[in-house]
């Protein structure tokens, strides 16, 4: 890189600074030149400085205005920390800021470089992603590319993923995890801890046991971080990213048999324990959609911190239970049985790749339906109903929402009397907003006959909804 070579740079200000090949405005332009973009001085002509642009390996002459000259001599390294300080939360000068970043790092003696400078680093990068992500295919995007490949240049990488139709770009992390590594503040710490362990920023195509390793990492970074002196606030988003870190863990070790009920349990707990910890009296407004999205996930996984005893008899009338079976390798086959049918002559089996939740199954009192929680993915769970019709018995599959899964769940809230309503309370992410409703139900089909956003906002709900559920659901909070 040019910076390991040179005593004196130009440092690019100016977005689209043309480099000429002479000193005046009507000379051919040999390429154009973005803020942050870093230059050889070889001399100057007037108004002009004479330069050599490494990266383009183009020579040329480029306005002096457009540009600052920059000592990297080590005497020079608190001017630079300077600069870099009051850049890191300018938006749209992240490009600029990197590059005295890159600027300070190599003036600097090595004995006075602490956590300060890659925070700041790690900060402009980060929103500099964040930027991208939003601005694909809107004006400004040309701007938003050449500052990526400014960036690119000082060995700031991004990586990008397809979500729900675009491309999310996330920083890899090499600041935050030196911030981690050097003397830094509690807050530096606990911000680089936030920024490397971000849910959006999961690759999607990680194999199980990748994601397991990852999500065990996760934990790790996340618990090494020191809390006693942190403000409220980021203290909440530790709680916060915490307990949707430990949700999929849950989820991960049910899938496990070997690490056992013990470790699924814990995990749980630990989840339901971190959302139970925000202080939503400081609270900050800008973290209510984190706040339910870590509710959700809690939610989804919720199931895995109770006892695993398969089937809770007090739930079941003796005429309907459920049997369970292994099917295809990583299957899950549910039977409904009764008196008269048992697991070889059932009277409905269907299996899933989910994993089934045994201790959630609830049946009414007439023995004619019964609700059981399935989850296919660590932050999607469905509400299987069984319901006995004219032609038999039939299975319909309650999903959180009708989009793709992606964040949600869906569960069993009560039975009303007469077996013609049921309650379900349901939580889910659509199109970037968080959505919470309480359901009445109608059983024939299934369809939505009320809904409130509170459970007290609907009688039939005040009234009959079931009180297991109410002790144990996040989804009243």
């Amino acid at each position: 890189m040019l910076l390991t070579t040179l005593a004196v740079i130009a440092i690019v200000t100016q977005d689209q600074s043309a480099l000429r090949a002479a000193p005046r405005e009507s000379a051919a332009q040999q390429a154009v030149l973005w803020q942050g973009d870093s230059l050889e001085i070889r001399g100057q002509k007037g108004d002009y400085l004479q330069v050599y642009d490494h990266r383009r390996e183009r020579a040329g002459y480029i306005r002096a205005t457009q540009v600052r000259s920059q000592s990297l001599a080590p005497e020079a390294a608190p001017e630079l920390l300077s600069v870099l300080r009051f850049l890191r939360d300018i938006p749209g000068s992240e490009a600029l800021g990197i590059s005295y970043a890159a600027a300070y790092l190599h003036a600097a003696p090595a004995a006075a470089i602490d956590g300060e400078a890659f925070d700041a680093l790690g900060a402009m990068a980060e929103r500099l992603a964040r930027r991208a992500s939003l601005r694909q295919g809107t004006a400004g995007g040309e701007t938003i590319a050449a500052h990526l490949e400014v960036a690119a240049t000082y060995g700031v990488n991004m990586q990008s993923f397809e979500r729900e139709g675009q491309v999310q770009l996330c920083y890899e992390g090499e600041a935050h995890r030196r911030v981690l590594a050097l003397p830094a503040s509690a807050s530096q710490k606990a911000l680089a801890a936030l920024a490397l362990t971000r849910h959006e920023c999961v690759a999607p195509g990680l194999t199980p046991a990748e994601r397991f390793n990852l999500d065990n990492w996760r934990a790790e970074v996340l618990d090494r971080v020191e809390t006693g002196t942190l403000p409220e606030v980021l203290k909440n988003r530790l709680h916060l990213r915490k307990a949707g870190v430990w949700a999929s863990l849950a989820y991960q070790r049910a899938r496990r048999a070997e690490l056992g009920q013990p470790a699924v349990q814990a995990a749980a707990s630990r989840a339901l324990q971190e959302l139970a910890a925000i202080n939503k009296g400081e609270l900050a407004e800008s973290d209510a959609p984190a706040y339910s999205d870590a509710a959700i996930r809690v939610g989804a996984s919720r199931w895995a911190a109770e006892p695993a005893a398969p089937l809770n008899p007090a739930r079941l009338p003796a005429s309907l239970s459920l049997a369970f079976s292994p099917g295809q390798p990583g299957e899950t086959c549910v039977h409904l049985v009764d008196a008269r049918h048992d697991q070889k002559n059932p009277l409905l089996t269907r299996c899933t790749y989910g994993l089934v939740w045994p201790a959630s199954a609830t049946a009414n009192r007439q023995g004619s339906a019964l609700a059981l929680a399935v989850q296919p993915l660590d932050t999607w769970r469905e509400m299987w109903v069984f319901r006995q019709g004219p032609a038999g018995w039939g299975l319909d599959i309650l999903p959180p929402g009708v989009d793709s899964p992606t964040l949600g769940y869906v569960e069993f809230a009560g039975w009303v009397p007469g077996n013609a309503q049921v309650l379900v309370a349901r939580e889910n992410k659509i199109d970037g907003r968080y959505r919470q409703s309480f359901e009445v139900l109608r059983m024939e089909s299934l369809e939505v006959e009320k809904q409130a956003d509170k459970p007290n906002n609907l009688s039939l709900f005040y009234r009959w909804q079931d009180p297991v559920w109410k002790g144990q659901t996040v989804s009243i909070r």
